[in-house]
């Protein structure tokens, strides 16, 4: 199966932001233990490019390994060489997309308005991130006329309202600090937590 469709698969993209290196594979073990199959790293991460060819080498097939907070075709390049094998932006940036692409990767630009969302799909975009997703009414609303272009939330997506994002039409979900808190010290009990509300997410969508 190839990556895009193991995403629309299991919908959920965990975002590892602001976490030190050394403590995203105990993240990403926790995530995979509660049932999330993908994350993000993002650029604007400390050590984010290493983090990504350290995390790639240890999940191997087990999970999907993203760059986040990508903002220009460079940033795309090195996070691909390192292993990136989906590229997230919280803008449209069309270089962005043709290097994603160009380069063989999945594609999810940021868009927000109509204007956007049809820009990033037209440019190339696999799937569309939403953000900041404001509320669930709003997918809704973009989905009326533009229901062929699958949507990602993220940026307000909770254990709360995932359930109405997904039926308001999104395919699949950007989940930040809601899920994983790159704030927290990274202790066992942390771990053990992360692990139980990966699991809740997991359940939320599938209960749907």
């Amino acid at each position: 199966m190839d990556v895009l469709s193991q995403l629309l698969q299991h919908k959920i993209i965990a975002i590892v932001r602001g976490v030190h290196p050394e403590a995203v594979p105990h993240i990403a073990q926790a995530l995979y233990r509660g049932g999330i199959r993908a994350l993000e790293i993002t650029l604007n991460s400390e050590g984010a490019f290493g983090a990504i060819k350290q995390l790639c080498a240890v999940v191997e097939n087990d999970m999907l390994v993203g760059a986040g907070t990508v903002l220009d075709a460079a940033a795309a390049t090195e996070a691909i060489q390192c292993g990136a094998q989906f590229i997230i932006s919280p803008s449209l940036e069309f270089d962005v997309i043709r290097q994603t692409k160009a380069l063989g990767r999945v594609s999810i630009p940021g868009a927000y308005t109509a204007t956007e969302v049809v820009a990033a799909h037209r440019a190339g975009g696999d799937l569309i991130k939403i953000f900041p997703a404001s509320n669930p009414q709003y997918i809704k609303d973009l989905k009326g006329p533009l229901d062929h272009i699958p949507m990602m939330p993220t940026g307000g997506v909770n254990l709360d309202n995932i359930a109405l994002f997904q039926r308001a039409g999104a395919v699949a979900f950007g989940i930040g600090s809601s899920l994983v808190d790159g704030r927290q010290q990274i202790t066992t009990a942390y771990l053990e937590a992360l692990e139980q509300k990966a699991a809740q997410f997991v359940q939320a969508i599938n209960n749907n």
